[in-house]
């Protein structure tokens, strides 16, 4: 299967393109329980589902359609797939390895079915298969008596994200999105993934990167600098790099001006809507959000612009509006 990479990377070349917000941040508010979940295919599944969110694409499909066309609405030039854990490794945690193909391969045509309700000639609608890192980190032992034990192999998520990557393309998305990385072998894993499936089947599926940060010191969990991330990565053809989560606009901005001005690859944005409170919620309303949001464009910063953590429709639908 061939993607057309042209009509994204010359649309980027034009105009900034709006990414969605926060999937989960929406399904929280759905306030669904263990039996939503569940569903009747799983009613009686011998694990707790509850906070499975991927998995809502097979039992609750028409609620992730909803959210996927709520953002649409917004004006979203790029909506993400409900697939930021549908890997082997993401799934082991509720003995749900098998469905690795399903999960993906229909979350993919749930997002592409509401993308073309939406497309027009004048403003094309793309799916991004969203490809998270993974809870285990192949640069890093999760044993501090045991620093050179590590939990997952680089040859354990290229199988891996090898699965999702094909159900991705084989449901339909237009880009893949290796996002929230906080080890860059966890990506280049997911990189090397893709390079294989696109030598294998001739096709050319455009890659958007994005990493994030830990603190302030400017660093991923793994510890590379942004010169160092960009670097370790700029073997590979991708259509845009940039940062998402980590910190809210206005944290994220002095790191995104930096990235700006050390690679010409296209960069994409999209943060929290600010930092969390106490009670691990997002308090920044889409007005605040918009008028941080102004600094990325009116400096040219970015080519690609969204929301994680917190963001909502009405974020998106402000964010859109300036954009």
């Amino acid at each position: 299967m061939k993607k057309d990479t042209h009509i994204i990377s010359d649309i980027l070349k034009k105009r900034v393109l709006v990414l969605d917000g926060a999937m989960g941040t929406m399904i929280q508010k759905l306030k669904f329980d263990e039996s939503d979940y569940r569903g009747n295919r799983f009613k009686d599944y011998n694990r707790p589902l509850k906070g499975n969110n991927d998995l809502l694409s097979i039992t609750q499909s028409n609620a992730i359609f909803n959210i996927h066309k709520e953002y649409l609405e917004a004006g979203s030039d790029i909506i993400e797939t409900n697939t930021f854990s549908s890997t082997s490794i993401g799934m082991a945690d509720y003995g749900m390895e098998s469905l690795v193909y399903e999960l993906n391969f229909e979350s993919a045509k749930l997002a592409k079915r509401a993308a073309k309700e939406f497309s027009l000639d004048s403003k094309p609608r793309f799916v991004a298969g969203s490809i998270g890192p993974t809870n285990k980190t192949a640069s890093m032992s999760p044993d501090v008596n045991n620093p050179g034990y590590r939990e997952v192999t680089f040859d354990d998520l290229v199988k891996s994200y090898s699965e999702q990557i094909e159900a991705l393309i084989e449901g339909g998305v237009d880009i893949l999105l290796v996002e929230t990385v906080f080890d860059t072998l966890n990506a280049k894993a997911a990189l090397f993934a893709i390079e294989k499936y696109n030598n294998k089947n001739s096709a050319n599926v455009p890659i958007m990167l994005s990493g994030t940060l830990t603190d302030a010191s400017g660093r991923t969990l793994s510890g590379q600098t942004l010169e160092a991330f960009i670097t370790s990565v700029s073997h590979i053809n991708l259509l845009s790099i940039g940062l998402n989560c980590s910190f809210g606009a206005e944290g994220l901005y002095p790191y995104i001006k930096k990235m700006s001005m050390i690679t010409e690859i296209p960069i994409s944005v999209f943060p929290n809507a600010g930092l969390p409170n106490q009670f691990g919620e997002y308090d920044q309303s889409s007005h605040q959000m918009q008028n941080l949001i102004k600094d990325f464009l009116e400096n040219n910063l970015v080519n690609i612009i969204g929301g994680c953590c917190g963001t909502t429709p009405d974020h998106i639908r402000l964010i859109s509006e300036i954009v």
